[in-house]
């Protein structure tokens, strides 16, 4: 009996797929240096202008480290919006945890203000894509398309 919060169920799916186009549009701009010198500047304008704060000017480990994030996390996103899996929805939710962490410990240690939001946004999506695992148990065997675990199986 399939129920509507199970991680094989379309919706949670649909979640999976949602979660990846909001990492999309929110980190495709830290993917190379120019881009990331655009998103920064924005960044640190809308910090400084809420008084939140600006970010520190921006080098260059910053924007490798930066470039290095955005481009993990976008072609993560392309796999999770081309064949969203459950079992990738429990890994992203999994990776939302760490950056959670360690936006609060950034934030803890005086980090810009301006990271509260995306902090509440990865808490939201972890929450959404880890919940339905909880009445569902743990992962079983290695998964596949067609070898019954639903674990493996994409979305049409």
């Amino acid at each position: 009996m399939n129920r509507p919060l199970a991680p094989e169920h379309p919706a949670y799916l649909r979640v999976v797929r949602a979660s990846a186009w909001y990492d999309l549009a929110v980190t495709a701009g830290f993917a190379t240096p120019w881009t990331y010198t655009l998103v920064h500047h924005t960044l640190s304008s809308v910090g400084d202008a809420l008084g939140w704060g600006a970010l520190p000017a921006p080098d260059t480990w910053q924007t490798l480290y930066a470039n290095l994030m955005g481009s993990v996390v976008t072609v993560w996103a392309a796999l999770r919006i081309v064949r969203p899996l459950p079992l990738h929805g429990l890994l992203d939710a999994v990776a939302r945890l760490l950056f959670s962490s360690w936006m609060a410990y950034a934030l803890a240690h005086g980090g810009p203000r301006i990271l509260w939001p995306f902090l509440t946004v990865e808490v939201a999506w972890g929450i959404a894509q880890l919940t339905p695992w909880r009445r569902t148990g743990p992962v079983a065997g290695p998964a596949g398309p067609g070898d019954g675990n639903p674990v493996g199986t994409p979305v049409r």
